[in-house]
């Protein structure tokens, strides 16, 4: 098996987990089966570089002295905003020559700015999806997932999100017993599916800025089984169904009913995942009514139904 080269673009305000984490990855994978990754970090001098946590990386080569590798992963941080120009005519000019290209967080910016993602679907940290959709109109970004494969490209989310798209790499690349080896070692899920949700609804949504408003938030979340229609909830806010549903897609910058959604999509989830409830019992729970219900929203959201999110996420217990 060919070795492939995996090439970190290292940079000042980089975020050091959106590099460690990959590299734990694939580093982990090439000591299972050796001779099959072979991991370089390069900054544009070939300096060392000051993380936004305060630590600093020393690349092991400059930009200008290595070779086109097999993957080239561009990590993110507070150094894509705003971003090094010598270092997007570096991604515009060898970007194309990868066989990979890989970003992690903001660092799909980054290569946005360098014309690569034209065309393409993508996804970045959830704070910063619009912002990418506004200034690159001719980027197609996918808010929701963790990761976003199309064809060469592979864009992730935030942080940790690096590692799931990396294992699933490694998994394409090497196979599934190769990256299990290495999701158990670093104690994480093999892989969360790429289309499953970013965040929770609470970080979704910002909070309402009433107090009739914030009260309806922690109502709908302690009580996703009940009746969470906009005439119920505006009438625990003492308002108007229009006012109600006005005002609060004002302050949390969602409709009531996508809120809601969220919320018993979230509440099934955790139900999924840390009881043995029946899904007939998790259905109706979580405000579903029918196992039917549910598996619709999940297989639309998620892009699983409940008996096979269970199967990937929950934890095993011990013999």
């Amino acid at each position: 098996m060919a070795q492939r080269t995996v090439l970190v673009v290292l940079f000042d305000g980089v975020q050091s987990l959106d590099v460690s984490g990959p590299v734990e990855v694939f580093t982990g994978a090439e000591s299972c089966s050796a001779g099959t990754y072979r991991i370089r970090t390069a900054s544009l001098d070939g300096a060392a570089v000051r993380t936004s946590s305060g630590l600093t990386l020393v690349p092991d080569h400059s930009l200008g002295e290595v070779p086109d590798p097999h993957t080239l992963l561009v990590p993110g941080g507070a150094g894509t905003r705003p971003s090094d120009p010598r270092l997007i005519a570096w991604l515009a000019a060898r970007g194309p020559r990868a066989e990979r290209l890989v970003s992690v967080c903001t660092g799909a910016i980054l290569l946005a700015e360098a014309g690569l993602l034209d065309g393409r679907r993508v996804t970045t940290h959830w704070a910063y999806c619009e912002r990418l959709a506004r200034d690159h109109p001719a980027v197609r970004v996918e808010p929701d997932p963790v990761y976003v494969r199309d064809g060469p490209v592979a864009t992730s989310a935030g942080v940790t999100a690096g590692i799931d798209l990396a294992l699933a790499l490694v998994e394409e690349d090497l196979g599934r017993d190769v990256a299990l080896t290495v999701a158990r070692h670093l104690v994480v899920f093999l892989r969360r599916p790429g289309n499953q949700a970013q965040f929770s609804a609470q970080l979704a949504a910002q909070t309402a800025r009433r107090e009739p408003l914030r009260e309806v938030q922690r109502w709908i979340t302690e009580h996703p089984a009940d009746d969470l229609g906009v005439e119920a909830l505006a009438a625990r806010a003492a308002l108007s169904p229009r006012h109600f549903a006005r005002a609060f897609h004002t302050e949390t910058g969602m409709t009531p009913g996508r809120y809601v959604d969220r919320v018993r999509l979230e509440h099934a989830r955790r139900l999924l995942e840390d009881t043995g409830d029946g899904i007939e019992e998790i259905s109706r729970a979580s405000g579903y009514g029918t196992p039917e219900a549910m598996r619709r929203a999940f297989t639309r959201a998620l892009g699983a139904p409940p008996a096979e999110y269970r199967r990937r996420f929950r934890p095993t217990p011990p013999p």
